[in-house]
């Protein structure tokens, strides 16, 4: 939970909605305004080199949002936060 804790933090940070990651290891992430969450799903993947779920592999009502897992070791968890960051605030 530690690691979904530092999701959380981190999405927020970088100026985005966050849902859940408090008392699950999931975090759901609103995409920006205009923005599928298949498109931002590419452009963390291309630009950040990390991957996640798009909301919309999880039907109709998923389409806008991310998943992103907090299983993983604590180390890949903050570098990939520091991407996400940098690519999406510069």
């Amino acid at each position: 939970m530690e690691n979904a804790r530092l999701i959380r933090a981190g999405m927020t940070a970088a100026r985005l909605r966050v849902f859940g990651a408090e008392n699950a290891p999931y975090a759901w992430i609103a995409t920006p305004d205009g923005v599928g969450s298949w498109g931002l799903f590419d452009r963390l993947l291309h630009e950040a080199h990390v991957v996640c779920t798009p909301g919309a592999g999880f039907g109709a009502c998923g389409e806008g949002y991310l998943r992103l897992s907090a299983f993983g070791k604590r180390d890949r968890i903050e570098e990939a936060i520091a991407r996400v960051k940098k690519t999406l605030t510069g």
